[in-house]
């Protein structure tokens, strides 16, 4: 379903030169950083630190085949996960927190991330799936330029959480194959509050069209596998359906009605929310009836292309099709 658009050739068929040209303008960033829509200005080369609280030095808490993610990027064999630690967001919600807020993990170079990828990929695995990259884009950006040379050729995911700059990930182009955006909020004040990222929506905004614009909707191949394209999580809060219904009101609306979502439902109080009387809001998991009106919500938006949790909503898988 969909077709690509006309732009740059993927990694695969990226001239040296321009592949080059893209690694060292990314690195170029680190010494006054706006790499993700902070654009905290700090000098991470010299061991400066802004909002993801790391200078440029990579570190990578895990890497392996993951089968829980949505069933078009881990099919049989799973998606490769590289899990970076650290983050550009910074969620009281978060259920990763001992990696994104900790920062439990080992510093890796692009040679070392080069061979994780490869080693993914002789494991059968369908895809490279990089999580929480923006903060070192550079460093993964050339990883994938070595693994290219050393014959990777399975799609890349780029597993964000929407808060980039349009400007850097005109620098990606190309290079990813999916965009994976988990979009939190369409609400600012929700934004600030909860993942402490002011000017979430308007920067997230801005970032979908130009991811749309690279890559299109979401593409599968025969075997129901992604090969390229727009794949949107949006996690459903408590007491947030209107910022959940904000969300999928843009995407059909304003990207496209064929845009892939994964309406998640698993939410869970984790880290500060779990514990703090301030964040009492979201101290719940998500109720059925708030989860179904946000799927009713994205039925009556003409969205078709949704994975859903069944068990939320009761009707044996049959309330969407995916």
């Amino acid at each position: 379903m969909g077709t690509r658009p006309a732009t740059t050739p993927n990694y695969r068929e990226l001239p040296d030169a321009e592949f080059e040209a893209r690694v060292e303008a990314l690195w170029d960033r680190y010494a006054d950083c706006d790499l993700c829509a902070y654009d905290c200005g700090v000098d991470r080369t010299a061991g400066e630190t802004g909002a993801c609280r790391v200078d440029d030095t990579a570190y990578v808490s895990s890497y392996f085949d993951h089968h829980g993610e949505e069933a078009v990027l881990r099919g049989t064999n799973g998606s490769g996960t590289i899990f970076m630690a650290h983050c550009n967001m910074a969620c009281v919600f978060c259920q990763n927190f001992e990696t994104s807020h900790e920062a439990r993990g080992e510093p890796a170079t692009p040679e070392d991330i080069a061979a994780m990828a490869l080693d993914l990929q002789s494991r059968g695995c369908h895809n490279v799936n990089f999580v929480s990259p923006t903060h070192h884009s550079p460093h993964l950006i050339e990883a994938v330029r070595i693994a290219r040379d050393r014959g990777l050729d399975v799609p890349v995911v780029w597993n964000c959480g929407g808060y980039e700059r349009a400007e850097v990930l005109e620098r990606l182009a190309g290079v990813v194959d999916v965009y994976m955006p988990d979009v939190k909020w369409s609400d600012d004040a929700a934004a600030a509050t909860y993942s402490k990222a002011p000017g979430y929506w308007s920067n997230v905004t801005d970032s979908l069209r130009e991811m749309h614009r690279q890559v299109g909707d979401l593409r599968v191949d025969d075997a129901g596998l992604a090969t390229g394209g727009l794949l949107v999580r949006h996690l459903v809060m408590p007491n947030h359906v209107e910022n959940a219904k904000g969300v999928l009101t843009f995407l059909a609306e304003e990207i496209s009605p064929e845009t892939f979502v994964n309406v998640m439902a698993q939410y869970r109080p984790h880290y500060e929310a779990r514990t703090e009387e301030r964040y009492a809001e979201i101290g719940r998991r998500v109720t059925p009836a708030e989860y179904r009106e946000v799927l009713e919500h994205a039925r009556a938006l003409g969205l078709e292309r949704i994975e859903y949790d069944p068990e939320m909503v009761g009707d044996g898988g049959g309330f969407l099709p995916v």
